[in-house]
């Protein structure tokens, strides 16, 4: 029998307007299939380390949508969690290029939204080129007309969306946020820290 601990963490935190807020809520395992010690958060952990685990190798969200890092404080690999259960790597790595199966910080993605999720791609960095709006989900950006493998930059202007650096929701991930950057990506090295290409060819709306 598994004990769950509550975590509370007393890091400065930004929240939402109580009258649209969700309710987040996550356990987390120190083992694969929800085996070992665990732990259950409602905010954000910068460093699973400051909470007596090792790593973490199995989740469940209960409520809410959670972004993972592979390293501490927020750096890395990008997993997306949505409500469900995960009980190993496999997943909810999203079939990432390289294996990992480091998995250290994770926070609540506070502006997803059931209701109203858009943004907008344009060809080169900065905003420049050809742009194209999108409000729903999209296996394939080839598909819905977007004729080049790859995204200059992006601004998102409500909601939050997960993109993905092959069609069918297959590699790298990388979670785009109104919160985030005001919803400006400039450039693609803004996209996350593990960020290597501008490579884009699916995208999809994060909704809790």
């Amino acid at each position: 029998m598994n004990r769950v601990v509550r975590a509370h963490m007393t890091s400065p935190m930004m929240f939402p307007r109580m009258d649209t807020a969700p309710f987040f809520k996550v356990t987390v395992f120190e083992q694969e299939h929800f085996q070992g010690k665990c732990l259950e958060f409602t905010s954000e952990c910068c460093n699973i380390h400051n909470c007596g685990m090792d790593n973490i190798r199995s989740i469940r969200v209960e409520s809410g949508a959670w972004v993972g890092f592979e390293h501490h404080d927020f750096q890395g690999q990008q997993f997306i969690l949505e409500r469900g259960e995960y009980p190993n790597w496999e997943a909810y790595s999203g079939s990432l290029s390289y294996h990992t199966e480091r998995f250290m910080s994770f926070r609540p993605i506070y502006c997803a939204s059931h209701h109203s999720s858009r943004m907008m791609i344009f060809e080169r960095e900065n905003f420049m080129g050809r742009c194209t709006e999108l409000c729903d989900d999209y296996p394939s950006l080839e598909a819905m007309g977007w004729f080049m493998p790859e995204v200059g930059s992006m601004h998102v202007q409500c909601g939050a969306f997960v993109c993905y650096e092959y069609p069918g929701y297959r590699g790298q991930q990388y979670i785009m946020e109104c919160e985030r950057h005001s919803g400006d990506y400039q450039h693609w090295r803004n996209w996350g820290s593990h960020c290597q290409t501008p490579k884009i060819q699916s995208i999809r709306r994060i909704r809790h």
